[in-house]
């Protein structure tokens, strides 16, 4: 074997966007439902790989890596550097991120899988990352590889076709103006208990309250998401919100026009995060209500972004009929203080 990896150039467009066209349709084979392939599938990713690779400023650093054999492209991998969501602190820097839009042709040899996911992490830490980071979906080729390098699970993204309306008779309705305040109170315990599950990584930044407070005022404003809270006679005791799926969670293969996403989603009752008994109808209804807002809008799945330590959570999604569909491991390369 005469094993070479680098990074890909736009000499390399036409190899990385076969390579990428395979990895997707792996994925959709795996579910055809969620991993709908776009009608332009092929010039999807290569103009979406054309463009970064051309960007003079790109709003964050990414590369794809190609493995070649004797010359011949038999594997990629793409690697980020995630941008800091402004609410957690960040103290180590943009953590890197190895996407699941990494493939390995099968008639490869056995070296190449941990070779290139070697070669995705030292670009990584070479451009800075010590957090580094893995995604990939289930039931998918890379998990091992994951494990087999000492990767734990961070965070799980759950996924359900065939939405339905919404729960009634709970405490649950649109979200104002005069919520914010409240939906900060909630969101401060939200981040406590992330905080709980992985300090290093989801370390609330000291102005988290202000900086959260401000992006629920514009959510409020923008028109293709949707906005609730849980409420009783004691105020705010939870937040949801709907929007549509972005390329972070998709790569450029996919059709992602009628898929929605719940990443903001918090009730009072998830707070001990270890319970194993159902949350409550009041927590159902809220999340009810989200999916509900995606399926009035014609989306024909969702994913909902859920810490995979975070039991109570993830007791309640299944129950709702969500399956884990996407899972990203953690690998830190510095030691808790």
């Amino acid at each position: 074997m005469s094993l070479a990896i680098r990074p890909a150039k736009l000499r390399d467009l036409d190899a990385v966007s076969e390579l990428l066209l395979a990895d997707a349709e792996a994925r959709h084979a795996l579910d055809p439902d969620l991993w709908r392939l776009d009608q332009a599938a092929r010039d999807k990713i290569r103009s979406t790989v054309k463009a970064a690779m051309e960007a003079a400023q790109p709003p964050f650093r990414q590369q794809w890596l190609i493995a070649e054999d004797g010359g011949k492209a038999i594997g990629v991998a793409h690697t980020i550097l995630l941008p800091v969501p402004p609410i957690y602190a960040g103290a180590f820097g943009p953590p890197g991120l190895i996407m699941e839009d990494c493939f390995v042709v099968p008639d490869a040899p056995a070296e190449t899988r941990r070779a290139l996911f070697r070669a995705a992490e030292a670009d990584l830490i070479e451009a800075g990352a010590v957090i580094l980071l893995a995604s990939g979906v289930e039931g998918g080729d890379w998990q091992e590889t994951y494990a087999a390098q000492g990767y734990d699970r961070l965070t799980a993204y759950f996924a359900k076709s065939g939405l339905r309306g919404q729960i009634a008779g709970a405490k649950v309705r649109k979200a104002t103006g005069g919520d914010i305040p409240g939906i900060v109170r909630a969101s401060a315990l939200h981040r406590r208990v992330l905080d709980n599950i992985h300090h290093l990584f989801w370390q609330p930044h000291e102005e988290a309250d202000a900086r959260f407070g401000s992006w629920m005022r514009r959510s409020l404003s923008l028109e293709d998401r949707d906005m609730f809270v849980s409420e009783d006679e004691g105020g705010i005791r939870g937040y949801a919100i709907s929007q549509p799926a972005t390329a972070l969670h998709f790569p450029a293969a996919h059709d992602i026009s009628d898929v929605g996403v719940i990443d903001d989603f918090f009730h009072d009752a998830f707070e001990d995060r270890q319970m194993r008994a159902s949350s409550g109808p009041e927590a159902a209804a809220l999340f009810s209500a989200a999916e509900a807002a995606r399926a009035e809008r014609g989306d024909r799945a969702i994913l909902v972004v859920c810490p995979a330590r975070w039991q109570s959570k993830i007791n309640l999604l299944e129950q709702q009929g969500y399956r884990n569909a996407i899972t990203w491991h953690i690998r830190m390369l510095v030691s808790p203080a």
